[in-house]
This record gives C-alpha cells, sequence and structure tokens, in this order.
C-alpha cells in the first residue's frame, strides 16, 4: 500500500480515503468461558470480556439477538453454566453511525472549489447530536462532497438552528474553513435576518447583553450578567406592523454582530418581543400561531477566502413565512431586502 492509498482518520474518528468515508462493522468476538465463570449472568461476563462496551449497550445486544450462547440466542439475565462458546456481534452506537454520507437534500445558491452556500430549509438540523443522529446538513454535505470527510463537521463553521431558515457558507478546504473562522471571530461576516415578533418595537434598537446557558433550564439560553455570559449585541429595525390572531406583531430586520446559541431569539424575548412561534421563548398561549420560530436567516456576506473579494448572498423569504405575514396584513417589500451597510 502507497502512502497515498494508506486510509487516515478523519476528524469524524472513522477511517477515510481520498475519495470517500470507509465505515465498516465491527468483526463478531468468540470466547470460550470458564467452568470458574459458572454461575455468574451473561451480561456481567460479556462485559468483563469486551471491556470498551458499556453493560447496558450490552444488555441491548442481548435483548436484539447479537449475542449466542453455544449456537443459540442469549436470554436477558441469564445465568451461565461455564464452558460455554459465547459470540458477540458488536453493533455501531447512533452517535458511531453520525458521521455517514446520506442524501440529504439541501438548495445549494452558490458553490466553487472553495466554498458553498445553502439556503437551509427549516427543520434541517445542521449537526449531529442526541436525538437527531442522522438526517442532517452534515450527513447531506458529506453525501454531496464526500471529501469534507477529511474537514472538521465537514467543513461547517456556523449554525442555525433548526427551525431557522436561511443562508450558511461552508467550507469546502481546510484553508477556506480557517479563513472563515477567523472572518467569523473578527465579526467582519454580515448576516441579516427577518423576524416577525408580538408587540410592536422601536424604530430601530441595539440588544448589547451577554448571554449563556440559562442556570435552571439546560435547554435554553439566557442572559446573564455573570462571568458564563459572552458578550452578545443584536441590531434591530422596524420594518413593518401588523395583527395576528388578534394580537399586534412587528416586522424587524435583525443585524448580528456576535453569534451566539439562540442569540435573535434570547434578545428578542429580553427586550419585550419574543418571536412568533418561538417555542422556547415565545407567548405559550400563542405558540400554535406558527409551527417554528418565524425567523429567515437572509443576507450573508463575506470576504471570499481565495479570491479575497466580498461576495453577498440573499434568500427571500421561504413560503410559510410569507403566509404569515400575509394573515398579518403585511405585504411583502423589496425594500426590505436592501442592506443596512454602507
Amino acid at each position: 500500500m502507497t502512502e497515498k492509498e494508506k486510509p487516515t482518520t478523519s476528524q469524524t474518528g472513522r477511517f477515510d480515503t481520498d475519495e470517500e468515508e470507509i465505515l465498516t462493522e465491527p468483526e463478531p468476538v468468540r470466547f470460550v468461558l470458564s467452568l470458574k465463570e459458572g454461575g455468574e449472568r451473561l451480561d456481567k461476563i460479556v462485559a468483563r470480556h469486551l471491556p470498551d462496551y458499556s453493560r447496558s449497550r450490552i444488555q441491548r445486544w442481548i435483548e436484539q439477538g447479537y449475542v449466542t450462547v453455544d449456537g443459540k440466542a442469549a436470554q436477558g439475565k441469564q445465568t451461565v453454566v461455564g464452558d460455554e462458546e459465547i459470540v458477540v456481534l458488536p453493533q455501531l452506537a447512533e452517535e458511531d453511525l453520525a458521521f455517514v454520507p446520506e442524501p440529504v437534500g439541501f438548495p445549494v445558491l452558490f458553490e466553487d472549489r472553495d466554498i458553498l452556500v445553502v439556503n437551509k430549509p427549516a427543520g434541517l438540523v445542521v449537526h449531529p447530536a442526541a436525538g437527531n443522529w442522522s438526517g442532517t446538513l452534515l450527513n447531506g454535505l458529506l453525501h454531496h462532497l464526500p471529501k469534507s470527510a477529511a474537514i472538521p463537521r465537514a467543513g461547517i463553521v456556523h449554525r442555525l438552528d433548526k427551525d431557522t431558515s436561511g443562508l450558511m457558507v461552508v467550507a469546502k478546504t481546510l484553508e477556506a474553513q480557517t479563513h472563515l473562522v477567523r472572518q467569523l471571530q473578527a465579526r467582519t461576516v454580515r448576516r441579516e435576518y427577518l423576524a416577525l415578533v408580538w408587540g410592536e418595537t422601536p424604530v430601530a434598537g441595539t440588544v448589547d447583553q451577554p448571554i449563556g446557558r440559562h442556570p435552571k433550564d439546560r435547554i435554553k439560553m439566557a442572559v446573564l450578567q455573570t462571568a458564563s455570559g459572552k458578550p452578545a449585541v443584536t441590531h434591530y429595525r422596524l420594518l413593518e406592523t401588523g395583527v395576528c390572531n388578534g394580537s399586534k406583531v412587528s416586522l424587524v430586520k435583525c443585524r448580528l454582530e456576535t453569534g451566539r446559541t439562540h442569540q435573535i431569539r434570547v434578545h428578542m424575548q429580553f427586550s419585550g418581543f419574543p418571536l412568533v412561534g418561538d417555542p422556547l421563548y415565545g407567548k405559550s398561549r400563542l405558540s400554535a400561531v406558527f409551527p417554528r420560530q418565524a425567523l429567515h436567516a437572509f443576507r450573508l456576506g463575506l470576504l471570499h477566502p481565495a479570491k479575497n473579494e466580498w461576495n453577498e448572498w440573499m434568500a427571500p423569504l421561504p413560503s410559510d413565512m410569507r403566509m404569515l405575514l400575509a394573515g398579518s396584513s403585511i405585504t411583502e417589500s423589496e425594500r426590505w431586502y436592501e442592506s443596512d451597510y454602507s
């Protein structure tokens, strides 16, 4: 095997070639019990022979038929006699299967040899995590770009919440990823959002409040005036007002200086204007008005990492938000999409 042909370990923890990630099933494990092991529970013995796997996982394998005793399927809480042949077929856990290519569809607005700009639809998870180990944007990127397996997080440099739609940039090379991360850290990437919020906001405003993990509800983020709060700045401008389900609503354009988790959602709630449809930070009595937070990342601007030229992309509102606005007596206007940057 030449040096070029030799597999390398990618950031996903798998082995990959120059063309695609290769994920293989573990080989069966065989061993014969000693007579001294007679009288013990099978799951305990198997856990001792396979210390790399937890006892709970081994118990699942026994229940699912992946462990045999003298050629017969093992039984839960089975006690062994001794001298039996045990065969275990280890199974990959969900998290082990997370970083694999899948044909996940997503609209591509721009692509060249260095970057990819996608218009993420609402409902698409960006990165595998508990409860969403497959069907993510990352899985789709590995299918669309097999070589991205060699790049950390398949080139993903920033995220959008599952139910937020809009523009994201993805790096196709390590050099492009480094360049984009530095731009994000320097706060030079331009990101603008359209959001429908409850209430009538001021004509314009800036929320400069640190954000961190909620001290009691770990699913949420919150404004925190403590050391655990990270700097976060959101600028917003009122575009239109309307009425939704009998309550006043405002369409605002938000511009981020920072990119904290749930930043717009947290900052607008903190200001007294939670997003319509937001299941975490919105008004519970009106949560059924819209099936997701009414938030869309419509503009993305950045310095091309290879050409050193300024590039900008725009994605108009998706159909569900257009229908929401129409039902709130708000008519779409081209001026919404005009840049606020000088």
